[in-house]
């Protein structure tokens, strides 16, 4: 059993696997992302996180999932075109995974464990979903994709 998110490594949108514990020391702020859909603006939201906090330790971790209505349907190249032509979307972005069921990454099984949603449930129920995790590479909280990043600075500037 994994204790902290610098035990999994994901593929890159460029294929090339990466191990979370290249950000370890690092404030993480990790989203299952899609082109397609109604939240996906908050591309702009987490970009400016990004800009605003990199160089105090802030990392964003997108992560395409086409499990929402269809709604991440490009490839890698189009997927990564998109978010930079769009939103200027400069933080790391990873290949497509699944987050909910069997297919499920094992980073988002961890995730998912470590902060539950509503109710306590497990299960990711939409695109933009936002985990926070602390420079030690524990889960501190979960946030709805109706959390607009913005909201998250607070928490944020906490953990730096």
């Amino acid at each position: 059993m994994a204790d902290t998110v610098y035990d999994f490594t994901a593929n890159r949108l460029d294929g090339k696997a990466e191990s979370l514990a290249d950000y370890r020391g690092k404030v993480l702020l990790i989203v299952n992302t899609a082109s397609e859909c109604g939240f996906t603006p908050q591309y702009a939201g987490l970009e400016k996180l990004q800009q605003q906090y990199a160089d105090r330790g802030l990392v964003v971790l997108g992560f395409p999932c086409n499990q929402f209505g269809s709604q991440e349907p490009g490839d890698a190249a189009q997927i990564g075109a998109f978010c930079e032509k769009n939103f200027g979307v400069s933080f790391p972005m990873f290949e497509k995974i699944d987050v909910n069921g069997d297919g499920a990454h094992p980073l988002y099984r961890h995730l998912k464990s470590s902060a539950k949603g509503l109710l306590g449930t497990e299960a990711i129920k939409w695109n933009f979903t936002k985990f926070l995790v602390d420079k030690r590479g524990h889960v501190v909280d979960r946030f709805a994709p109706t959390t607009k990043p913005e909201e998250l600075t607070g928490q944020i500037e906490a953990l730096l």
